[in-house]
């Protein structure tokens, strides 16, 4: 009788165990109705009233959570995803990697820190256009404590840029390129960009210089094709061209700004410099007198180029507060750094290595329109100096 008994009371924990499942949305959110459940996790099943008890936390729009959401089916009225995909197309939720055991690409691989440390050690390598300790001369001055960074005391009476041989690194294919870009852009947010028919074709011409023409952005391709993230050269850089130069709008509802703006030209917004992490728009405007640089708060471990600093500055007369910028390398060197580490770490610190010293990107993603099929545009992405 006592075996028997056992026996019912193991039956009976098992039925429950199993209805439990049955009236969970663990795992099955966007899944469409399925009749094995006794419960439905799917944007219908409000209407139809047999959503499970969880299916407001677990699948709504507004949860940004990936917990019992792994591996789910796409579902376009999510804010955020939860499966292979979503970091190939940049809108995975916050937690993914930690919930899921994140890091994938597209086609299922995973990318781990190593990896990109190893990819970025390749890149710094192959970096043959960066300048030559002959071709510029920094003059970084005043050295300030984190604390100091907002007070705006011009610290620092010479320019930062002592010498740059324009001659010898600006008649470089992709020198040139970024060059035709930079004078592309209105640098107030809330103004329209109006892009021409020509500019679009310095965008194309800048890709082309940058990522096809040179090894080190083949070799960046060569990386996340072997990885499952691009299925071939032009899918990879027409994603580079949409993430880069669509436009989204930062202020007024109007169509004013894109990541390679924000990074690479500055801006303007709320009184202050946002974005600006190119050392090369840094030197053709202190060049011009339209920029006086005040200090910097970090000094990479380079002792060469390209070498990494955090920099306080004025801008025309707006401030910015730690510009931080990589100095010396190649447009095609700062542009495949920045993309290495959006494209596999989308919103989170990338952490890179050059020359055997640990350098760390920042990425954000820009959360409040999108590309493509709910791919996210750039937001920023500039070196992470550390707190003193």
């Amino acid at each position: 009788m006592k075996l028997i008994a056992v026996f019912a009371l193991w039956v009976s924990l098992l039925c429950q165990a199993h209805s439990n499942s049955l009236d969970s949305c663990q795992g099955r959110c966007g899944f469409g109705t399925d009749g094995a459940f006794s419960c439905q996790c799917n944007p219908s099943c409000e209407r139809y009233r047999d959503c499970c008890s969880d299916y407001a936390d677990l699948c709504k729009a507004g949860s940004t959570s990936c917990k019992g959401r792994c591996n789910e089916k796409y579902n376009s009225q999510n804010k955020c995803h939860c499966n292979s995909k979503c970091t190939q197309y940049n809108n995975c939720c916050g937690d993914y990697a930690d919930v899921c055991s994140g890091g994938e690409t597209g086609g299922g691989s995973v990318i781990t820190d190593a990896e990109i440390k190893s990819i970025s050690e390749v890149l710094y390598v192959l970096d043959s256009n960066r300048a030559s300790p002959l071709q510029l001369v920094i003059d970084p001055q005043a050295l300030i404590s984190g604390s100091q960074t907002g007070s705006q005391d011009d610290l620092s009476s010479r320019p930062f840029f002592r010498f740059l041989d324009e001659e010898g690194l600006f008649s470089r294919p992709s020198y040139a390129a970024l060059l035709a870009l930079l004078d592309n852009y209105n640098r107030m947010t809330g103004q329209d960009e109006d892009v021409s028919p020509q500019e679009t074709a310095e965008q194309d011409n800048f890709l082309r210089e940058t990522m096809s023409n040179t090894e080190l952005g083949r070799e960046l391709f060569a990386f996340l094709y072997t990885k499952g993230v691009y299925k071939s050269e032009e899918e990879f850089i027409y994603d580079l061209k949409m993430m880069w130069f669509g436009l989204y709008s930062r202020n007024n509802r109007r169509m004013d700004s894109s990541g390679f703006e924000h990074i690479f030209a500055g801006e303007i917004k709320g009184g202050k410099v946002s974005g600006f992490h190119n050392w090369i728009q840094f030197y053709l405007l202190e060049k011009r007198g339209l920029l006086n640089y005040y200090s910097h708060s970090f000094n990479g471990p380079w002792t060469t180029f390209p070498d990494v600093l955090g920099m306080q500055f004025k801008w025309d007369g707006y401030f910015k507060q730690v510009g931080s910028a990589v100095i010396g390398c190649s447009p095609e060197f700062d542009f495949a750094l920045y993309s290495l580490c959006y494209i596999t770490r989308p919103g989170k610190q990338c952490r890179l290595s050059l020359g055997g010293k640990e350098l760390i990107i920042q990425t954000y993603t820009w959360e409040n329109s999108f590309y493509g099929n709910g791919k996210k545009y750039i937001g920023s992405a500039f070196p992470a100096t550390p707190r003193n």
